[in-house]
């Protein structure tokens, strides 16, 4: 009968964490901490001010580009006219 109540002690003894997760206390909070600290960091590397900062920029860039690509072809479109001008000029 005594080993029986030192066995029921011992379960009864056990913490939270240790009976249903098979962690110390200590462990579990430390795993936890790593846990928590990690998603945060994953929160501000994909949703964070940085990466606001690149896609506003980005974009920026490409309506930038566009409209260079349309001043570019307007003015190829000037100078092959009047490369075509001047060369019916020459020819006759």
């Amino acid at each position: 009968m005594p080993n029986e109540e030192l066995f029921q002690e011992i379960d009864n003894s056990q913490a939270f964490t240790q009976r249903y997760l098979g962690l110390s206390l200590n462990k579990f909070f430390v795993l936890f901490s790593i846990v928590i600290v990690f998603g945060i960091y994953l929160g501000i590397i994909l949703y964070g001010a940085n990466s606001m900062q690149v896609l506003v920029g980005l974009q920026d860039y490409e309506t930038y580009l566009k409209t260079q690509t349309r001043q570019l072809k307007n003015e190829n479109a000037e100078l092959q006219r009047e490369y075509f001008e001047l060369k019916e000029i020459s020819a006759q």
